[in-house]
């Protein structure tokens, strides 16, 4: 059974088609890469599945049930997480408080509750460790690289027991060995059996981990095939319409 899939989804504002009758699904312990050029749609889909649109026409199934969500909550509390490209974390704090940050665990003495320090980074120290990350929990994120931050915001995904990840561009603007680094944590999130959807528009990254290719031209899907049945310059193609539809 597919964990996400999308039948017919469109969207539109106003005048503007976003998105066309897209039909997708992604299975259990899967990466999808999702490419296309600026305004192809994929903004738009990502939000849709996350909860923060609603499709103007289609259907949404989260593990064979319908999903109709109304905000990101609901999204969430059906297994679906997203990591945004600015990582939404807070320079300031300490690892494990940015894996926390909304969702702070709390003990009580009597009518008091007070925040469980040692609780939060003993679990966020298991989650870095499960991703095999040099992350520790007491580092401030202000002095971490980007590798490392990616860690925070994926270790951040995996407190809800997530379903599936929506990840918006997590190699843009690092080095070579952080986009290594990163790599390596989406694929211990494919191991862990939670399916990925990897936006970017680095192809050498996605080909590197992705098990399907689905690209976007104009808010409609062109092409959804293995990723060994494809190719970079094919979909390079695909995304400027030098090439149609996919062989």
């Amino acid at each position: 059974m597919s964990v996400l899939e999308l039948r017919g989804v469109s969207k539109r504002f106003g005048a503007i088609q976003a998105l066309s009758d897209i039909s997708l699904a992604v299975e259990p312990g899967q990466i999808v890469g999702l490419m296309g050029d600026n305004g192809a749609g994929k903004s738009t889909l990502v939000k849709i599945i996350s909860g923060n649109f609603r499709p103007s026409a289609g259907q949404v199934l989260v593990g064979g049930t319908p999903a109709e969500f109304h905000n990101p909550r609901e999204a969430r509390d059906a297994g679906v997480e997203v990591v945004y490209q600015d990582l939404a974390l807070c320079n300031n704090l300490t690892a494990a408080a940015n894996v926390f940050l909304g969702r702070e665990m709390m003990r009580g003495f009597g009518p008091f509750r007070v925040l469980d320090n040692r609780a939060m980074y003993a679990r966020a120290g298991v989650l870095f460790e499960e991703l095999k990350s040099e992350t520790r929990p007491y580092d401030l994120v202000r002095r971490m690289s980007g590798g490392q931050r990616q860690a925070v915001a994926i270790a951040r995904t995996r407190l809800s027991e997530p379903k599936i990840v929506l990840m918006d561009e997590p190699t843009a603007a690092i080095s070579v060995r952080q986009v290594a680094e990163v790599l390596d944590l989406i694929r211990r999130l494919r191991d862990q059996g939670i399916a990925v959807v990897l936006i970017s528009h680095r192809m050498p990254d996605v080909f590197a981990v992705a098990d399907r290719i689905a690209v976007l031209r104009r808010g409609t899907l062109v092409t959804d095939k293995p990723a060994s049945q494809s190719s970079p310059e094919e979909v390079t193609g695909l995304i400027t319409g030098a090439i149609e539809q996919a062989a």
